[in-house]
């Protein structure tokens, strides 16, 4: 019996003919599609800009730069999160600040981001979980009222919304970045894209996505070979190849997240009677795209260990995952940051979260199946 994974990409004939194609033009980098990519997404969701690149991590170094994140600055985050979050403050010079969130969602918790606002404080980023949005009108609330940026860290919920707002449409942050990782909603293979309707932030962007080369609105330019680099930029292009496949994803980006809406509800009717084990809420005004499906699930009342339940579901075909280890955990942040005291809504999120398997092309048979595990577990059978 095959294991059921967490999550994985789903590829058709015709993402494969949309990149064979691109493979087949003259351009296989820095051609048109990237253009007609970024157009697309920006009107799927709503924003006025969209600016692609190499990968969700490229993506918040280049809108940290933008805003100008250095040494000396903070950046207030959640510990809930993959590191490349609060790693690309690092890289900027600047410290990332954690707050703690709510065990119920997995999501920042507003309430507590402005005790830690310092004059040195420069943005917030949050960053939506499982698929579900951040309270974004808070935090852009609580932003604006202390005149600071907001980057909002969608990897996880492209296709969701939040209140009467697409997620990507910027209403409440300057910047939204999605991951086109192969586990997320949809996928380039590795990729990145920014969203915002700040044209002066589009322009750097762009700058900053190409070793900060530009050939637009120079006064005395010789001739058409001729750029200036203005900034120290990276080269964090995306490929027309990518491109090209995320297009054809994109086209199918709402049966994807209909078919994990799907898998979703099934799973909340089989696990609403269960006694020890409980579903991630997801956050009241949202509506979840459903990257992760996430239960709580009290270990040590069961008499096991995290690893012995993970290993009981993989001998029944059920994989499952942990999202995420507190960033604070991870070594390099303990030797760096060592007054970082344990936060207890991450704390207690941590010790009973496991991710099960949800992706489009699960059957309601691969779902019973997963049903069927956890029920047992919960009945201690």
């Amino acid at each position: 019996m095959s294991v059921l994974p967490y999550s994985r990409q789903y590829l058709d004939d015709d993402d494969i003919e949309s990149v064979v194609r691109a493979l087949r033009s003259d351009f296989l980098t820095q051609g048109p599609r990237i253009a007609e990519f970024e157009d697309a997404v920006a009107q799927k969701v709503g924003a006025k800009y969209a600016v692609a690149v190499s990968s969700g991590t490229a993506a918040l170094h280049l809108c940290y730069l933008a805003i100008g994140l250095s040494t000396g600055d903070e950046l207030i985050t959640t510990p809930n999160t993959f590191v490349a979050t609060a790693n690309a403050a690092l890289y900027c010079g600047a410290t990332p600040i954690f707050t703690d969130i709510s065990a119920e969602t997995g999501l920042i918790n507003p309430a507590l981001i402005e005790e830690l606002i310092t004059p040195n404080t420069k943005a917030i980023a949050p960053v939506d979980f499982a698929g579900c949005p951040s309270d974004m009108e808070t935090i852009w609330t609580i932003a604006k009222r202390h005149n600071l940026k907001v980057i909002q860290d969608a990897s996880h919920s492209l296709g969701a919304t939040y209140k009467h707002t697409t997620v990507g449409d910027c209403a409440y942050a300057d910047m939204t970045v999605f991951s086109f990782h192969p586990v997320k909603p949809m996928t380039t293979g590795e990729g990145g894209l920014i969203t915002t309707n700040d044209v002066t932030l589009y322009h750097i962007l762009l700058r900053l996505r190409t070793h900060g080369i530009t050939k637009e609105g120079l006064q005395h330019s010789p001739g058409p070979w001729y750029y200036e680099m203005t900034d120290l930029g990276y080269n964090y292009r995306i490929t027309d190849i990518q491109a090209a496949l995320g297009l054809s994803q994109l086209g199918k980006l709402d049966r994807f997240i209909a078919a994990r809406r799907h898998i979703a509800n099934r799973y909340d009717a089989a696990f609403r009677d269960l006694t020890r084990i409980t579903p991630l809420k997801e956050a009241a005004e949202c509506q979840s795209g459903y990257h992760l499906y996430v239960v709580r699930i009290p270990f040590a009342q069961l008499g096991h260990t995290r690893a012995d339940v993970m290993a009981t579901l993989k001998a029944q075909g059920v994989g499952s995952q942990v999202h995420y280890i507190p960033v604070y955990h991870q070594p390099y942040y303990r030797t760096r940051f060592p007054s970082q005291a344990p936060l207890p809504g991450m704390e207690a999120y941590y010790q009973s979260a496991l991710s099960l398997p949800i992706f489009p092309t699960m059957t309601d048979s691969d779902t019973d199946r997963v049903i069927h595990a956890i029920r047992s577990l919960d009945q201690g059978d």
